[in-house]
């Protein structure tokens, strides 16, 4: 299904699939906060206060940014928001490769090292299907 971008400009096939598809993996991964919210808090870092009430509140932010790629008027809003969401979490993911891999339980480098070095990727996934960083299809 092809929709038009900003200004009117048709979005490529290409952009509307990577748009989808993280609009489905954020709207998962906001349920799956939403619904396990104590698996995650143990991952965030001990400066960040309130660790259960922050990982209950990232499930709506990655719920609305998925609502946000949906519509037209507010994706580059949504594209923006979830590349610095994208950012934000990432000393999360770091502390859990290191608790994993320092315990030698839970998820192993095969896990961790293509997370860690995705994240950038998903930055830039979030500013593209939110066509921040381009205006052409």
């Amino acid at each position: 299904m092809e929709d038009d971008g900003p200004r009117g400009v048709t979005e490529s096939k290409a952009r509307a699939a990577a748009r989808w598809l993280l609009i489905l993996a954020y709207s998962l991964a906001g349920i799956v906060h939403l619904l396990r919210p104590a698996a995650f808090a143990p991952v965030i870092p001990f400066w960040v206060p309130l660790p259960y009430e922050v990982t209950l509140f990232t499930g709506p932010c990655e719920l609305i940014g998925a609502l946000g790629l949906m519509t037209t008027r507010y994706r580059r809003l949504a594209g923006t928001m979830l590349a610095l969401y994208a950012v934000c979490v990432f000393p999360a993911n770091i502390k859990h490769a290191i608790d994993d891999l320092s315990a030698g339980t839970g998820l192993s480098w095969w896990y961790h090292g293509p997370r860690l070095a995705a994240q950038p990727l998903i930055v830039w996934w979030a500013l593209w299907a939110g066509w921040v960083t381009s205006r052409r299809g």
